[in-house]
């Protein structure tokens, strides 16, 4: 019997730290196990990671925070950023920026930049629907280290960015009514850190199917203490999202993972969240039905309230865990 016992351990020692070998492909993964993923760029070029890498506490020291750059668009800019620069209040009043407007920030998640494909899909959105100011967080200095790094360094990537909204509000005038905050994957943790950096005055946070690994039990992962009223949209869960309810809402589409409709690559279904995000921005038509359970979320057996998903409307509120169905094409 010990014998049996030895060979099962080292067996799944073996399974844990094998090297998988086809890119995007994330069936052999055990969350907690494993040791190697795949995970996105932020065009959606799988990488592999590996889990156990050690933190680079060298890089942490100079790519950090202070680096984070914020991309100012509105209508009358709608491609062309003009740049904030924290603690530089000229650089505000020579822009755009319009206290009296809703204000959107955009945090993309691992190995991407202000350019990657999700910030010009949600960006496009919220100023097709509204006249805002939308504001994209570069944090591609640290994001595009080692995701150990990048993770490990996302709590004060948020912290600076809670530090600038505050300082951008009381230097230019705002309303933290007006002010909806949306991440991708790390971006969603580095928005919850915002939130709570800002005192939750956020009036609402959108966590977009937040990363997984190296999460689990995280105390600077997102939660309901983050915004007036934190979302979750979850669409690789168990993989390189996180599965559990994170928010005052969760919302698990299809299941809330791998694979989504339209999807036969895990890495494909976690981007997927930004994208029925940003559709449900443009037209507000995918409405969740109240779980009594998680095992109904993931069996998509709910039948219980509706409340629709994600949207830009800032007096949204819920509570619970909601499933639904999607299409597999825009706008799903």
């Amino acid at each position: 019997m010990k014998l049996v016992v030895v060979l099962s351990a080292l067996v799944a020692l073996c399974a844990g730290s094998a090297i998988p070998v086809v890119p995007g492909d994330n069936s052999h993964y055990v969350e907690g196990e494993s040791r190697y993923i795949w995970m996105p760029d932020g065009e959606g070029v799988p990488h592999l990671v590996d889990l156990q890498e050690p933190v680079d506490e060298d890089f942490l020291r100079t790519r950090n925070g202070a680096n984070n750059q914020y991309w100012l668009y509105t209508r009358r800019n709608p491609t062309n950023p003009q740049v904030i620069v924290n603690g530089n209040a000229n650089t505000i009043w020579s822009s755009n920026y319009a206290a009296s407007r809703p204000l959107k920030v955009i945090v993309h998640g691992w190995n991407s930049d202000g350019n990657s494909a999700i910030n010009p899909t949600i960006r496009d959105a919220f100023l097709a629907v509204s006249d805002c100011n939308v504001i994209v967080v570069d944090w591609r200095a640290l994001a595009n280290g080692l995701y150990a790094t990048a993770a490990s360094g996302v709590p004060g990537v948020g912290q600076h960015l809670g530090n600038f909204l505050v300082w951008l509000i009381n230097t230019a005038g705002g309303n933290w009514n007006n002010v909806h905050l949306v991440g991708f994957s790390l971006g969603a943790h580095v928005v919850a850190n915002a939130g709570r950096q800002a005192g939750g005055r956020p009036v609402r946070v959108t966590g977009l199917d937040p990363a997984g690994p190296l999460w689990s039990g995280n105390g600077n992962a997102i939660s309901g203490n983050a915004g007036t009223y934190v979302e979750c949209i979850h669409t690789d869960g168990g993989l390189l999202g996180i599965f559990n309810p994170s928010g005052n809402a969760d919302f698990y589409p299809n299941g809330g993972r791998n694979p989504q409709p339209g999807c036969s690559l895990s890495t494909c279904s976690h981007s997927r969240a930004y994208d029925l995000f940003a559709s449900t921005v443009h037209s507000s038509h995918l409405n969740g039905r109240l779980c009594g359970n998680i095992n109904q979320a993931q069996n998509n057996q709910c039948s219980g309230s509706t409340l629709q998903m994600g949207n830009g409307n800032l007096s949204k509120r819920g509570n619970g865990l909601y499933g639904l169905s999607t299409g597999a094409n825009w706008p799903f």
